[in-house]
């Protein structure tokens, strides 16, 4: 995946990056804000990890969710749907 798809799915692919790299941060993912290169210094930093290391590690998981239109549409779905779900509670909240 080239630099500007993944600026470009950068906030649907910020939850899997979180699942799959656990040690980051909201802040970790907002400072690399899509950039490969910011990436891979969050992830030598959090880590421990070599500049080797570090892209070797990122690219397995771009190859695995990155090239995977479909769960990206399921990971938004899902969160349009608790978005709904959050709503409709607020609502009923309200209602009492």
């Amino acid at each position: 995946m080239n630099s500007d798809v993944l600026q470009g799915k950068w906030k649907q692919l910020r939850g899997s990056v979180k699942e799959a790299f656990g040690k980051l941060t909201d802040d970790d993912l907002t400072q690399a804000e899509g950039s490969t290169d910011k990436m891979l210094g969050v992830l030598q930093e959090r880590y421990g990890y070599s500049k080797d290391q570090a892209q070797n590690e990122w690219d397995r998981f771009v190859n695995k969710y990155g090239n995977d239109s479909d769960q990206t549409k399921s990971h938004l779905r899902d969160a349009s749907d608790d978005l709904k779900d959050a709503a409709k509670n607020v609502k009923n909240a309200a209602q009492r």
